[in-house]
Formats: structure tokens, C-alpha cells, sequence
């Protein structure tokens, strides 16, 4: 059965997949912005990595398919996590044997769901701000529309599903910071790369203040747009019906913490 050690060897084996994992989103990084480089293939990559060359195209079109099985099994229950290996296997119509070949676990089945999610959602936020040219309003762009994707849907409100629930991941989310935080971090390295690069822009511009530390600040920032849920539980107040207001309650505290004086 493949393993965590196995996985560790092929990133040392394959010249394709060459890299060392970032520091924990701003953690060690007390005063330095560079920005993670070299960074591992993702979990998804690792999978299909297991397979040969010539059986790369096999292998991603299995990984996939156990991959669309678990969200399938996701989008089934409130939780988005109660669902088996044996659930998934049987869902994607392959074997158990298969599945082994290429995930060690349930836990590296939803590191490469999280890893997806995450890394789709960097990509919408690319696009969402593309088209703005001023800098600290791509910033405002950012902050608003990541935090419309990651809140909770009001329960009976029928949202359409078709990835897991925001609840789900920001749970999978959680425990992973915790307990696998070079894992997370590698995870997370997307949306951080794209806050902190629209913070230099920012901060270029004159918008923020001077000598902050922006990949720190975007560990900040991501901890309370990603996990919005938890603000609510301890406020007790309601989900709000679109989240609008509370995400520009969310740029305001944001912005007067990091804008510069005139801001």
C-alpha cells in the first residue's frame, strides 16, 4: 500500500515534482515577503506521479474519477464528510485495489479535494479582479468575493451544489492547519501567492502602510475570510442572506487595520 513515505521518496525521485514545502502560511516568515518557490507537486500530481510515464493519462483519468466519486459523496450530506473509502470506490465504479494505488487514505483523498478547491479558487479570484485597475479596490475586490465563496449557506435556502460545501472544507481546512501544517501550507500557497502579490501592488501605490510584513498579513486575512463560519457561532448573529454586508464589514475593519493614513 502506498504511503506518506512512499509519496515523500517520489518527490525526491521525480525530477517533475522537485520542490520543498513553504513556510506555514506567515509562520517564520517574520520579516520577509519572498514568496514560496519551488513548491511540491500537489496531491492530485503525487497520484498520478505513482504511475509510469506511458500510464500517466490512464492514471489521471482514475484519479479523477475517485476524485469526482468523493464530491458526489459530499454533496450527499450536511457534513460533506461522511462517506468510506469502500463509498468512494464503489461510486467510481474501480476497485479497491486502485484506490491504494494512488491515495494512501481517506485523509490524502481530501487533501486533494481541499488542494483542487483551493487552487479553483484562486484562479476565480484572478479573473473576479483582472478586470480593475486600481490596486487597493482589486484588494477590496479580493477580500469581498473570497469571502461570498467561503460563507456558510443558510440552511433551507436550497443552494445549488456542485462542489463540496464551504462548511466541509473550511472543517477539513481547520484540521489540517492543526495537525499537518506543512501540508497546509502547500495547499493554501495559491490564494496567499495571489493576496500577496495584490498587496504589493497596494502597497506600491501608497494604499497601505509601510513596513508591513504582506505575507503575514495575508495569513491574517485568509484566517478571517476562510473561516468567516466560526465569527457567526461566536457572535451569534444570523447568516446574513447574501453576505454582502458582512463582507464589507469584514474590508472595513481590514483595510483601516493595513491602509495607509488617508485611507
Amino acid at each position: 500500500m502506498a504511503g506518506i513515505t512512499e509519496i515523500r521518496l517520489l518527490r525526491i525521485l521525480d525530477n517533475a515534482f522537485y520542490g520543498r514545502y513553504a513556510a506555514h502560511m506567515a509562520r517564520n516568515r517574520p520579516t520577509s515577503d519572498v514568496a514560496a518557490t519551488d513548491r511540491p507537486s500537489s496531491w492530485r500530481e503525487m497520484a498520478v506521479a505513482r504511475s509510469l510515464d506511458p500510464a500517466r493519462a490512464r492514471a489521471e483519468e482514475r484519479v479523477q474519477r475517485f476524485l469526482d466519486a468523493a464530491v458526489e459523496l459530499m454533496m450527499q450530506n450536511d457534513t460533506g464528510k461522511d462517506f468510506t473509502v469502500q463509498d468512494v470506490v464503489e461510486r467510481s465504479g474501480q476497485s479497491l485495489r486502485s484506490f491504494y494505488q494512488y491515495f494512501a487514505g481517506k485523509h490524502e483523498l481530501l487533501l486533494a479535494l481541499f488542494e483542487e478547491s483551493v487552487r479553483s479558487t484562486a484562479e476565480h479570484l484572478k479573473q473576479v479582479v483582472g478586470d480593475v485597475d486600481d490596486p487597493l479596490e482589486r484588494l477590496h475586490r479580493f477580500a469581498v468575493e473570497h469571502y461570498l465563496l467561503c460563507r456558510p449557506t443558510p440552511r433551507g435556502r436550497g443552494a445549488k451544489k456542485s462542489s463540496p460545501t464551504p462548511a466541509a472544507m473550511a472543517e477539513f481546512g481547520q484540521r489540517l492547519l492543526t495537525e499537518h501544517p506543512k501540508e497546509a501550507s502547500r495547499a493554501f500557497e495559491p490564494v496567499v501567492s495571489l493576496l500577496v502579490q495584490l498587496l504589493d501592488d497596494a502597497a506600491a501605490a501608497g494604499a497601505l502602510r509601510p513596513g508591513l510584513s504582506h505575507r503575514a498579513v495575508a495569513g491574517v486575512a485568509l484566517q478571517a475570510i476562510m473561516f468567516n463560519a466560526f465569527a457567526a457561532t461566536i457572535s451569534g448573529t444570523p447568516i446574513g442572506p447574501d453576505g454582502h454586508d458582512e463582507a464589507e464589514q469584514l474590508w472595513f475593519l481590514f483595510i483601516h487595520g493595513i491602509g495607509a493614513d488617508d485611507t
